[in-house]
């Protein structure tokens, strides 16, 4: 039987736990994912086709931690302006928000440079890439992304009854756009490329990423995760909005979880050909559980380029102080472009993360390649200070 023969009710069970790996969850629910683990004694919390997540301690009181570095958040924020409009809108919370959610989409509009109908609202980014899994997968037909990737929207679609084709990165660590091109067939539904890619933190060279969407969106479209962006060191110049401007068959995600700091506020946004994001709306809505609150903070976030740009110099500054400390340790990175850094372990992963949870820092620990990794995001300075401090134990 597949997926779309199956009951509503069991097909989205089936859809729920499938979804994992890399995917944004809320702090509950991890912790869950890591007591079940734990007490079935899973080596990998999540095991996918070319690269496995290991089984962290017991998730500790995170209030608690000396550096919180599992989930790439941003450790500043929100900015004062966004987190004064949130509060005064909370006492128009007896109204819903749709207007003032339509105002958001007309400012963004005119900073992407696209029509209002060439944007679609969701709660976070991850919202819109699940979606657009669920509507492009019902019937099958395979996804091309990395190896490894940011795996939100790969995991929906394989649960929808979709496939995955995995393209390794190449040796400078950048999508092999020459490969994932040649590996589009006849059932090939998407190409989705996340850059700044998610775990590596490498980034994609901009005109060949450009030219590459503008031709195999001819054939497919093409969908590129721009979460981490604005954090890179050309910042939006490198985006793939104009495409979509120019009517591409091209999808662009950004969320106000990174660099605007509200993670947990839940906004995002995606571009995209009008006619490709109809056929989204006509069965999963975009803009439904976005609080009014969080549609006025978005708002002044994106009016408070100081704020923005004190984020992003402390992020350059914690990057540079933790990369020149591995380096002092023999340890190369591969080369972070965003609000985290990605780097070998010599030991095994699981074993790594208990001594270094036992010291009261969290990160997380991946294998792929034949390679344990760990991935820490960038906090205060004081928290990368208590991770370098663990490191020098740890790893001796």
């Amino acid at each position: 039987m597949t997926s779309s023969q199956l009951p509503r009710r069991d097909w989205i069970k089936k859809l729920a736990l499938s979804i994992g790996a890399v995917a944004v969850a809320p702090t509950a629910l991890w912790a869950d994912t890591v007591e079940t683990a734990r007490r079935n004694n899973q080596k990998f919390l999540y095991r996918n086709p070319v690269f496995d997540e290991f089984t962290p301690p017991k998730i500790p009181d995170l209030s608690t931690v000396k550096a919180r570095l599992v989930w790439n958040e941003n450790p500043h924020g929100p900015s004062k302006m966004a987190a004064e409009a949130f509060q005064k809108a909370v006492w128009d919370g007896n109204h819903y928000s749709w207007s003032t959610l339509n105002d958001l989409v007309e400012k963004i509009a005119v900073f992407e440079g696209v029509s209002p109908d060439q944007i679609m609202m969701g709660p976070g980014s991850s919202d819109l890439l699940e979606k657009t899994a669920l509507v492009l997968f019902q019937d099958g037909g395979n996804v091309i992304s990395a190896d490894p990737s940011y795996m939100s929207l790969v995991s929906v679609a394989k649960a929808a009854g979709g496939s995955w084709k995995a393209i390794k990165l190449t040796d400078d660590y950048q999508h092999d756009l020459d490969a994932m091109e040649a590996a589009i067939d006849a059932d090939t539904k998407l190409v989705y490329i996340t850059n700044p890619n998610n775990p590596t933190a490498t980034i994609t060279n901009t005109e060949k990423l450009k030219d590459f969407c503008s031709r195999v969106s001819e054939r497919v479209p093409v969908f590129v995760d721009e979460a981490y962006l604005e954090l890179a060191p050309g910042g939006l110049e490198g985006s793939m909005a104009p495409l979509v401007a120019e009517g591409r068959n091209v999808f662009v995600t950004r969320t106000f979880s990174k660099i605007h700091g509200m993670a947990g506020l839940r906004m995002g946004y995606m571009l995209g050909h009008k006619d490709s994001l109809a056929a989204i709306n006509e069965i999963t809505r975009g803009g439904m559980g976005i609080s009014g609150p969080t549609i006025a903070a978005a708002s002044a976030s994106m009016d408070d380029s100081e704020y923005l740009e004190m984020c992003k110099t402390k992020f350059d500054e914690a990057r540079n102080y933790t990369m020149a400390f591995l380096d002092k340790k023999g340890i190369t990175p591969m080369p972070s472009t965003t609000n985290f850094i990605i780097f070998p372990i010599e030991m095994e992963g699981d074993a790594f993360l208990e001594q270094i949870y036992e010291r009261k820092v969290v990160v997380r620990a991946f294998k792929f390649w034949d390679q344990n990794w760990c991935r820490v995001s960038l906090g205060t300075m004081e928290e990368m200070k208590h991770f370098t401090d663990a490191i020098d134990e740890i790893l001796v």
